[in-house]
This record gives structure tokens, C-alpha cells and sequence, in this order.
């Protein structure tokens, strides 16, 4: 279509054909193609000049209006994402490796925005901390701030067929205090893990505030620990891990995308949490994040 306003526009397949910078003969061969695809005659062809039929020139009028605003959209985005540059400040909890994906796609597309991850377990602080936009899992506690929901997963408790080889299958939550566990830990005091209806204190053989050391015990193949469903479910996937006392889920987790009063968002961040929303929407039907349908 395009290449048929263009010779209309100029009066010429040779002038078209500069113009667009392609061979004279595929100008006139797409207009012969549309000409069959519509049945009807556009342009009436001589030696001396190029005329435009009664139907070519509708089609002229209707098509070249919607190149317009095709051109006009194409640019106003591009002007858009010159304008979107600068550095946006993200906090994030360890271990959402799976939003890698996301954060290089979103550097790709806004080349001019730089994205600096701050990673931390704890509460942090829009102006303190200066950050733009915290991720957080669990229960958020952020006054005069706006928490979008994002979805829902639960850890799974997971081991090597080493370990399985060496333990055997633990039957029930209770058979948790005679093995080596790996388990996340925040902060001084006991570790409870309640699983189904069990309430669990843990005395584990080596624990850690990121998850990413509790994978890298339990893939020794001596320790059994829960993990997130991210870290969790390639090597499941993969044969590497066995679920184990699936019958006995652990929590319901709920993961939140938190940021200051829309009104007084920059641009920046209103193009990282639509595109942050969207990238977990796309995750809700697998199990690459969450495991729990909403």
C-alpha cells in the first residue's frame, strides 16, 4: 500500500522507485499485485503518463491518510523515547533473578535510561534510599505510597536424588529435625517454617539472607531447603531437584511493585511499572514466577 501512494504522490514508478529507493519492475509489480488482491483497476498506465482511476484514487485518499497517521504515531514515539532518559532507582529483594529478562529488555528498548538495582531485604525509603520504585514480597507497610499487586507463589521444598539416596523421602513435616537444612534467615532469633498445618522450628546447618547460598548448599546434595519457585523450578525442570513434602504447602506469597502517588511519577517510572506489569502478566500463566493462579 505504501508503495502505491507512493507513485500516486509522485507521478511516476521511476519517481517512486527514487524515492523509495528500490528496482522500478518490484514498484510496478506490487501495484499489479494490489491491483488483483482488490480486483480493480488503480492506475491507468501509457506511455506518456501514469493516470489514477476513479477507485485508485479513493483508495489514494483513505490509504494515505492512514500512512499519515501511521508516520505521525511513529514519530511521536520515537520523539517520546528520545525524551525518556536519565536513571531510575530500583529496590528489589536478592535472588528475583527471573526479572533479569526484564530489566535487559527494558534497557534495550530505553537505551537512554539507566537502571540502577538496588538489592535488600529490608524496608527501604523513597527519599532516604533514593529510590524511585521498590519490588517487594510478603506484607508491605509503606504510608502515603501505592502498592500494585502482582501475583502470588509459594516456596517449595526441594533436594537432590543425592540427598534422597543418602536420607530417604521425609514422610512428614516432622522427620525435618534429624536432616541438614539450608534455610533463608533475616535478623537473630529461630526459624519456623509452617508447612500445611505445621508449625516447624528449624535449627538448620547453614543459612543464609539470600537464597542464592541456600541453592548452592542444597545442589551439594547434603542439605534439603525451601526455595523460591524461580530458583526452584529450572532445576526441577531439569531433573537436578526433587519436590518433596509437597503435601505440606508452605505460605501463599504475595508480590508487590511499590512507588510514590502517580501524580507526581516521572515519566521514567511510569514506563518501567506498565512495562513491570506487563512482564508479570506474561509470567502468570507459567510457573517461572509465580505458582499459584489468581
Amino acid at each position: 500500500m505504501n508503495i502505491f501512494v507512493n507513485v500516486v504522490q509522485h507521478g511516476s514508478f521511476s519517481a517512486a522507485s527514487k524515492i523509495m529507493n528500490i528496482p522500478v519492475a518490484t514498484v510496478s509489480r506490487r501495484v499489479s499485485e494490489l491491483e488483483t488482491q482488490l480486483d480493480q483497476q488503480l492506475l491507468i498506465r501509457t506511455t506518456r503518463k501514469l493516470s489514477v482511476t476513479h477507485v485508485g484514487q479513493l483508495l489514494y485518499q483513505r490509504a494515505s491518510s492512514g500512512l499519515n497517521e501511521i508516520f505521525d504515531a511513529e514519530q511521536a514515539i520515537n520523539e517520546e523515547q528520545e525524551d525518556l532518559k536519565g536513571q531510575l532507582r530500583i529496590s528489589i529483594p536478592p535472588a528475583l533473578y527471573v526479572f533479569d529478562d526484564m530489566f535487559h529488555q527494558f534497557n534495550n528498548t530505553y537505551p537512554l535510561i539507566q537502571l540502577d538495582i538496588f538489592s535488600t531485604v529490608r524496608k527501604t525509603d523513597f527519599i532516604d534510599d533514593d529510590v524511585d520504585i521498590v519490588i517487594r514480597v510478603g506484607k508491605v507497610n509503606y504510608q502515603s505510597a501505592i502498592a500494585r499487586h502482582l501475583g502470588k507463589y509459594r516456596h517449595v521444598m526441594v533436594c537432590s536424588q543425592k540427598f534422597l539416596n543418602k536420607y530417604g523421602i521425609p514422610k512428614d513435616p516432622t522427620a525435618l529435625a534429624n536432616l541438614p537444612i539450608a534455610a533463608w534467615r533475616f535478623g537473630h532469633g529461630p526459624i519456623t517454617w509452617q508447612l500445611g498445618e505445621h508449625c516447624i522450628e528449624i535449627t538448620p546447618k547453614f543459612s543464609s539472607s539470600d537464597y542464592v547460598h541456600s541453592l548452592s548448599a542444597i545442589r551439594t546434595g547434603e542439605m534439603l531447603g525451601e526455595l523460591p519457585p524461580m530458583l526452584a523450578n529450572p532445576l526441577l525442570r531439569s531433573g537436578e531437584f526433587v519436590e518433596v513434602l509437597a503435601e505440606y504447602p508452605l505460605p501463599e506469597v504475595d508480590l508487590h511493585i511499590i512507588y510514590p502517588s502517580r501524580k507526581h511519577l516521572s515519566r521514567l517510572s511510569k514506563v518501567f511499572i506498565d512495562d513491570f506489569i506487563q512482564f508479570c502478566r506474561t509470567h502468570q500463566k507459567g510457573d517461572s514466577l509465580f505458582n499459584i493462579s489468581l
